[in-house]
């Protein structure tokens, strides 16, 4: 029997190793039996070493629908009957119209390629506000306007103004980044009418306004105080600027105004539908107008008292609307409402001498002026008179009328014009639109200005000084790269004013209504004083 290494085994193990040997024996004849009859495993593919490994990339034919012919459509929805003279009479049109289009598509163009006005993926590319002119995106930092374009002014008035607003300066008291004058985004900003001293006002879009005094913390208090600081190098609290906030809406403040004959009553309009009465004196502010339905949304983008009538309130919406309001009605009632645009007014202006004048900006990219002497219609057709309306290529942010009678506007195609309606001063009676000429509403005088400014900063206006001492109509306007520009109603620049500890854009710029005083406000709720 089977040994190994010369110990003798047991009979169990010697079957086992018995019966494993028959198996193996048994198996390997199975083996060569399936070989010899083809069924065994196939030998694999001997590949080379570059392609071992890699799978083959099927090449993915992209199939391309061609149209022949026009789009079907369902002559049963159209109530035509099938296989009837009309239905065959359509099919002939459709593809007679299908043939001429694409026709039209490879015709040759012969004329002049306008690509200033071109329209491209539906986006209007426009002489003042493209690559094709010197209006570029913002650079912040950038100057367009310096010292050298003074000194190459050859008009010696013109350029002693631009001395003079040039030399304008940043307030010393603190750098603008630490006058948070109100907790978020400004949107509207002013001066108190005040000469003496400075106090800037200013509301955000959550509903607060900020009040600024200048006064309070004067450039010799913070020197001297940083000469008492204490021992580790810290400035007394005490230097902080004088910043105080008040919550009179729960909405933006898009537009505030003085009383003309109350210095002391701040008329303020909101998106909550609602314009209010802040009486500085008292500290209380008053609901002057809202709608009766608590939830109804009309959000107001402005709101002007005349100096001819203080007791009558004049607003617009963001739907469109125009209203007249006698404030010693109840503050749910209004004398008069006109729906003067189909789409939101972003800013209208009353002529200051002439209040029945009245100038929209409008997101359906019109400016149109209006004579409130002359009403005509019935019920919600009611409408003043449109004495002329001036179409831009993108919508028109806001107008302004001057004292002189020019309207200033601010378009997203990157202009800023300027429109005389000075000579409609001398009428004492409604103006024929007939009598006034095609060229009427055609600005005097276009400004390129950078105005693209986004989801987050307010849009820029343009905003002039109401009474200037020198008697030279100006305004000022929010630029792009960080500056405020200042400009002349003829379109002259007289100033770019900036300065150092200005981190965002100033959008919101306004002199003061007679000093030479500039400020402006960032999405940040910051304050820029110039003086």
């Amino acid at each position: 029997m089977a040994r190994k290494s010369g110990a003798s085994l047991s009979e169990y193990e010697v079957a086992r190793q018995e019966k494993i040997a028959k198996n193996q024996a048994l198996l390997q004849q199975l083996q060569l039996d399936a070989h010899q009859a083809g069924l065994g495993p196939k030998a694999a593919k001997k590949t080379s070493s570059s392609t071992a490994g890699q799978k083959r990339k099927r090449e993915v034919k992209k199939e391309v629908k061609e149209d022949f012919g026009p789009r079907r459509t369902s002559s049963r929805l159209k109530g035509i009957v099938a296989d009837s003279e009309v239905a065959r009479v359509k099919e002939e049109k459709e593809a007679e119209a299908f043939v001429e289009q694409q026709r039209a598509k490879r015709m040759r163009v012969s004329d002049d390629i306008d690509l200033v006005n071109a329209v491209t993926n539906g986006r209007t590319w426009n002489r003042a506000g493209n690559w094709l002119t010197a209006v570029g995106p913002a650079n912040p930092g950038e100057r367009t306007f310096d010292e050298q374009d003074i000194k190459d002014t050859t008009d010696k008035e013109l350029r002693e103004l631009r001395e003079r607003m040039s030399g304008l300066e940043l307030w010393e008291g603190a750098e603008p980044s630490r006058i948070k004058i109100t907790p978020e985004r400004i949107y509207s900003l002013g001066f108190h009418p005040t000469k003496d001293k400075a106090l800037v006002f200013a509301g955000d879009k959550l509903g607060s306004l900020g009040l600024f005094d200048a006064s309070q913390t004067s450039p010799e208090k913070v020197k001297q105080e940083a000469d008492d600081a204490d021992e580790d190098g810290d400035v007394d609290e005490d230097s902080e600027p004088a910043i105080t906030t008040f919550k009179i809406h729960t909405r933006t403040i898009s537009a505030f105004q003085f009383a003309p004959s109350d210095h002391n009553a701040l008329y303020s309009a909101s998106y909550d539908s609602s314009i209010r009465k802040l009486d500085l004196a008292q500290g209380k502010a008053v609901e002057v107008y809202a709608p009766e339905d608590r939830s109804a949304d009309e959000p107001i983008s402005g709101v002007e008292i005349s100096h001819a009538d203080p007791q009558t309130l004049h607003f617009a919406t963001l739907n469109g609307a125009f209203g007249i309001k006698d404030m010693r009605m109840p503050a749910h009632q209004v004398s008069t409402l006109f729906q003067l645009s189909e789409k939101k007014i972003g800013g209208f202006s009353l002529h200051p001498a002439h209040p029945h004048l009245v100038a929209t900006a409008s997101l359906d990219r019109t400016l149109r002026l209006f004579d409130l002497r002359k009403i005509s219609g019935k019920g919600e057709n009611r409408m003043p008179l449109c004495l002329g309306e001036h179409t831009s290529k993108l919508s028109v942010s806001h107008a302004a009328f001057n004292a002189a009678g020019q309207v200033a506007t601010a378009s997203y195609d990157d202009t800023i014009k300027i429109h005389d309606f000075s000579s409609l001063a001398s009428s004492s009676t409604p103006i024929k639109p007939a009598t006034l000429g095609d060229d009427f509403m055609n600005p005097a005088t276009i400004i390129p200005h950078n105005n693209q400014t986004g989801r987050w900063v307010t849009i820029l206006r343009a905003q002039w000084q109401m009474n200037p001492q020198d008697g030279i109509q100006r305004f000022a306007i929010g630029n792009m790269n960080r500056f405020v520009d200042l400009y002349t109603s003829k379109g002259e620049q007289l100033a770019q004013l900036g300065g150092e500890g200005i981190t965002a854009v100033p959008a919101v710029a306004r002199f003061h209504d007679s000093m030479d005083w500039v400020a402006a406000g960032t999405a940040s709720g910051k304050l820029c004083l110039w003086q």
